[in-house]
């Protein structure tokens, strides 16, 4: 599946900025529900159409082994509903994509209401680690349900 390359050779990749959140967002990519992230502008690209990567889990524990399939560069205004969606987080709506996206590059020091995001779609080529995808579905669960709770309601009109 990784094209002959030994996986333990692939660039790693840990999502957010924080263990608990890379655990989180890294149940969403081996559920299958987050298959894109963004990133500031400001901080470059270093990946490309058709590269692959091992996803961490907010240990360090190689979790899946994913592959880029799309890369643009857009106003943090011009996210889509179709793009926050891809995300797989929170309720799935933009405006928690937009909430959540914001404190974290405030975070990060980035933030800008006319900043440029990266935006990168990507596919989940393997399951590294089968107990932590094992767990995965009830990360989903809690995501939705969490985010439920902090008044977005999306979720409440889709199946």
């Amino acid at each position: 599946m990784t094209n002959g390359a030994d996986w333990q050779t692939l660039p790693t990749t840990t999502f957010g900025d924080d263990p608990a959140l890379a655990d989180r967002l890294a149940a969403l990519v081996v559920a299958r529900v987050k298959t894109a992230t963004c990133w500031a502008a400001q901080h470059g690209s270093d990946t490309a159409i058709g590269d692959q990567r091992v996803c961490l889990g907010g240990d360090g524990t190689p979790v899946a082994i994913l592959e880029t399939t799309t890369i643009v560069t857009v106003s943090f205004s011009d996210v889509t509903q179709d793009m926050a969606t891809l995300e797989g987080e929170g309720d799935l709506s933009l405006d928690y994509w937009r909430h959540v996206h914001e404190a974290f590059f405030k975070r990060d020091g980035t933030w800008s209401p006319d900043m440029d995001v990266v935006f990168e779609t990507f596919k989940l080529v393997d399951i590294l680690d089968l107990h932590f995808a094992a767990e995965a579905r009830g990360q989903v669960d809690a995501e939705r349900a969490a985010a439920y709770a902090a008044g977005y309601k999306a979720l409440e009109s889709k199946p």
